[in-house]
Order: structure tokens, then sequence, then C-alpha cells
């Protein structure tokens, strides 16, 4: 009777044994359907979720002459979602006050991207990646967080015309900008640069260029190197004087170098007859000068006067002309007179 009994606590043992594999093997394969029933509901509420968001991005997509572009303002966009990789066939990007604050690394498969107009955003880096748009015409990040600019945005060959303004921090940029060959504009007002940057000097077909609002205490005696420039932009700065090789910008046509701390104007500008507007005011200059007294039918004209400037410019050189003291010489003659007794000197 024993021996069965054992037999039988044994067979028990091993049923239980089993049944409890198979329940947990049960348990583990339901828990693996949920797991993929759960998975397979989140990739289909992703794919939807990317769905409507593609279909929204779409409604703001439109075509101007020729040119598909994608507008969004004043809208919240922080980041911009994966799903805008399939719209390849963009040519610009429009998206203004949309709190954006990061350009996507994915930026690189917009190929045919010609204007990335990204202003008054909280976009604070812009990518390397941004170098792989070689038919990007313009890049237009200004008033976001901007602190610096990658050296890979000196391989957007095609760049024309680069804005930066007001970015706050921004204090340099970085020696490849100068391999730009077409930028012919390029704004960098309301920043923290101290210096008009080397590069700027090597752009070869650089026309416009703004650096009001910064912090320059001097412009390089080698300024004349951007020969083609028209257009000169210095208002605000700390500037105290001008280098005489200003005068041999031959294309300049418009300087602007109100409130800055010049106290004289240099005199070879005045042979600078392509100047057409040029504002020195607020400026300390040490001269205080008119201009002449105008007829009743010049009235008309009095703020083309005030606005161009020019006059003043002429009228302060002649003027500082005729102030300059010529050396004087002072002869003295030493007469040695024998006075003869009985008679006086006259002198």
């Amino acid at each position: 009777m024993t021996g069965v009994a054992v037999c039988f606590g044994t067979v028990n043992s091993i049923k239980a044994l089993w049944e409890t594999r198979i329940k947990k093997s049960r348990d583990d394969q339901q828990k693996e359907r949920e797991q993929r029933d759960k998975a397979s509901v989140g990739r289909l509420a992703l794919a939807w979720e990317d769905r409507i968001t593609l279909a929204k991005l779409k409604e703001r997509v439109v075509t101007e002459e020729g040119r598909v572009i994608l507008r969004i303002e004043k809208e919240e966009w922080k980041t911009l979602p994966p799903a805008l990789k399939q719209l390849p066939q963009l040519q610009e990007w429009q998206l203004h006050r949309t709190g954006l604050q990061k350009i996507p690394r994915f930026i690189a498969t917009f190929q045919n991207l010609i204007v990335l107009d990204l202003s008054r955003n909280a976009i604070a880096e812009i990518p390397k990646e941004i170098g792989q748009l070689t038919k990007l015409k313009e890049l237009l990040v200004s008033y976001n967080r901007v602190s610096s600019l990658p050296e890979e945005v000196g391989s957007c060959e095609s760049l024309e015309k680069l804005e930066l303004a007001f970015n706050r921090d921004l204090d340099e940029l970085p020696t490849q900008l100068g391999n730009l060959k077409k930028l012919y504009h390029l704004d960098l007002s309301m920043n923290q640069f101290t210096s008009i940057p080397e590069c700027i000097l090597n752009l070869p077909a650089l026309e416009w260029l703004d650096m009001g609002g910064n912090r320059l205490q001097s412009l390089p005696d080698d300024i004349h190197r951007m020969e083609k420039v028209h257009t000169l932009w210095l208002q605000r700065n700390e500037l105290e004087y001008l280098p005489e090789n200003i005068s041999r910008m031959h294309s300049l046509d418009t300087l602007v170098l109100s409130s800055n701390k010049l106290r004289d104007i240099p005199a070879l500008m005045e042979g600078m007859s392509n100047l057409r507007f040029v504002n020195f005011r607020d400026n300390p200059l040490t001269l205080e000068v008119s201009l002449p007294m105008q007829s009743s039918s010049e009235e008309e004209e009095e703020d083309d006067r005030e606005m161009f400037g020019r006059e003043f410019m002429h009228t302060y050189i002649q003027e500082a002309r005729k102030r300059e003291s010529p050396t004087s010489y002072t002869s003295v003659l030493n007469v040695t007179v024998a006075a003869v007794p009985g008679t006086a000197l006259a002198l």
C-alpha cells in the first residue's frame, strides 16, 4: 500500500506541475498577443496621426508663380513632424511666429528648397545639414536665438541672401562663409559684433550689408576690398573714426553712420562722386556747421537735404579745411647797438 501511495502522489505532483506550466504558457501567449495588439494599435494610431498631420500641412501648401510654398504663420509648431518629409517637392518654407525651436536635421532631404524663411521664431541652432542644400538661395533666420552659424553654411553654393538680424548673442561668423561666391545681401544688424568679420571682406558679390545696432568699434583699414558694396548700414554702433580707404569704395551709394561716436569726417570722402545718401546724424563731430540758407523755392527740397546729408558732408569738410591753422614762423632779430655817450636810443 505504501508504494502505491507514493506512486499516486508522484503522478499528482507531475500533473500539477504540467498544468502550471501550461497555464503559464497560455498566460505568456495571452500577454504577447495583447502586446502585439497594443503595438499594432499604437502603429495604427501613429500612422493615423501622421496622416492627420500631413493633411494639415498640405492645407498650408500653396503654389505662387510656379513655386511650391509651405506657409504657416501665428500657429504653434514648436517642432516640425517627420510627416513633412512626405512633401519633398517643397521649394520654399515660410514659417513665421510659430514658436519653432529648432530646424529638423531632415532638412537635408529637401533638395528642391530655394527659400528657407524662418524669421520670428525661437530657433537656437542651425544644423550642419543645412550645407547639403545646394540650391538654397535665401536663408532668413532673423529674430531668433541663433548664437552661432555652422561652417557648413559655406557649402550652400547658390546662397544669395542671408539674414540673421536680431539674434542678440551672435558675434562671429565662420571663415567658410567667404566661400559664398553669389551672396550679395547680408543682414547682421542688432547683434553683438565688435568688428566686421574677415570672411565678409572675402565675399566677391556682396552689394548690401547691414551691421547697424552692433558694437562695432572700428572699421577695417582695407574696407575698400568690398568693392561691389553699394549700401552700407552702420548706424547705432561705437565707431570713433573712419578709415581713409572708405573713400576708395567706388560703388558706395548709401552710407548710414548715425548714432556713433565719430568726431571727424575724412577729407578724402569729398571725392566720393557716387555717394548719393549719407547720414552723420547724432555723432559728436568736432565742428558745428550749418548749411547755406535756402530760398523759398527750395523749401520743398528741405527734407531731401536733411535725409541725404551729402551737402552737409561737403560743407563740413570745407569748413575743416578753412580752420586748419597754417604753421606760423616767428623771426627774431637780435641787434647789438653800441650806445653813444650823450645820445638817447630811440626805438
